[in-house]
């Protein structure tokens, strides 16, 4: 009896703190998440597979390091920057970040307009829609009612593993190849796994998911539930990206392999093998970009107004924190607007978006470590040399695929 009421605190503790780490690595796999993957897997089939493993013990690492941060310390990691390396730095970090979010945030955008696209609906109409749905879920939310829209959108990544096994793909090649690490020498192939990894451990993540625990008021007492639900969130987020890398290998690489123009395009190559597989990949990306859509400025507007001292919070309402505000909705207007450029070259921004995700990481990394291990701020919570290893192991990997990548192309 003692075991089962022990069980059920356990879970009604998880159950409280679920939210910040799971939402954060799903939407991990938005529209430029899902590009990518796509590509993987029509380019290079199943030979990427291997890349999953350990992208998920990079973003278990760097997710937990930060969701203990937030909760040791209740602070921010744009505010902790500013902090202990200045204003100057933070700025700087600022600006990158911006820049590298709006690309992304354009990404998915592009992402609503190309699944709705498939029905047919103009992009006139379905990128003005979902950027006012979106605006008005944050905007006119509290961070409670908000946390619930993001946890249900999350059921809807389920999508990608049905129309996987509907694609019925060479399962025995997709699990021999993600156990099989292989490299080639090809400047194409080095961008795509930079870009695996910047769009599965991307640098927003990291403040977004600290500032969710701050703002959800949660602490040091809650750091075991909080800790697993981190890990549950980057597993099942690799899980999905396994089932779009597989779907998009057995579908399209598998009948010639090629480039892709859109996300769209790996649903329609699904059409053939039936509508339901179809249906479920464009529904998926819909979702996805919609659910991103709001994260992505959300998570840009938490970080900029921490690291430059302003009033930040969706608890919090317009006269509050104003700039907060008026960031977010700038993010989403201008992410919109260029969607909606005639010839604008949105495949291009997404995948160059995502490559700038993975050289922009091991710069955000060494930040966090940095701050992880100061004693003074998180006390008996700094981090293992298990932690540090693999922190200091992913920045070096980073670096050196971001300059085999600039020696190749040069």
């Amino acid at each position: 009896m003692a075991l089962l009421r022990n069980l059920r605190g356990r879970v009604l503790v998880f159950l409280a703190v679920l939210g910040p780490g799971f939402i954060t690595a799903m939407v991990d796999n938005d529209a430029g998440g899902i590009f990518t993957y796509s590509e993987a897997g029509a380019r290079w089939g199943y030979l990427s597979l291997w890349t999953l493993a350990p992208i998920t013990l990079m973003l278990i690492v760097s997710q937990e390091m930060c969701a203990r941060m937030g909760a040791v310390t209740g602070k921010g990691l744009s505010d902790l920057i500013r902090e202990e390396f200045g204003l100057r730095t933070t700025a700087l970090v600022m600006a990158l970040l911006l820049a590298v979010n709006f690309a992304n945030i354009v990404a998915n955008f592009a992402g609503i307009a190309g699944s709705l696209e498939l029905l047919p609906v103009s992009r006139y109409v379905s990128v003005p829609a979902g950027a006012l749905l979106v605006w008005v879920l944050v905007v006119k939310g509290t961070y409670q009612s908000v946390e619930k829209v993001f946890l249900v959108a999350s059921t809807f990544y389920a999508a990608y593993i049905v129309s996987a096994i509907l694609v019925e793909p060479d399962w025995g090649a997709a699990l021999q190849a993600a156990g099989k690490p292989v490299v080639l020498p090809d400047g194409a192939y080095i961008a795509m796994l930079i870009g695996l990894v910047g769009t599965s451990v991307a640098p927003w993540m990291q403040f977004y998911l600290q500032a969710a625990v701050v703002e959800k008021g949660l602490d040091s007492k809650q750091y075991g539930a909080l800790r697993m639900e981190v890990v549950l969130g980057c597993v099942v987020m690799a899980v999905i990206a396994f089932f779009i890398i597989v779907a998009s290998a057995g579908a399209i690489w598998e009948n010639g392999p090629r480039t892709l123009g859109a996300a769209s395009e790996a649903a329609l190559a699904l059409k053939p093998l039936g509508d339901h597989a179809y249906v479920l990949f464009a529904g998926g990306l819909l979702f996805a970009s919609l659910f991103a859509s709001s994260i992505l400025p959300l998570s840009t507007a938490y970080s900029v107004c921490e690291g430059l001292g302003f009033e930040s919070g969706v608890d919090r309402d317009f006269d509050e924190a104003p700039t907060f505000y008026w960031l977010y909705t700038l993010l989403i207007v201008c992410g919109a607007g260029v969607v909606l450029i005639p010839g604008f070259p949105i495949v291009r921004m997404i995948l160059f978006s995502q490559v700038l995700n993975g050289i922009l990481l091991p710069v955000v990394l060494l930040f966090i470590v940095k701050l992880v291990n100061r004693r003074d701020l998180m006390h008996e919570r700094t981090n293992g040399p298990l932690f540090n290893a693999v922190a200091y192991a992913s920045v070096a990997v980073m670096i050196a695929l971001a300059l085999a990548l600039a020696a190749l192309s040069i």
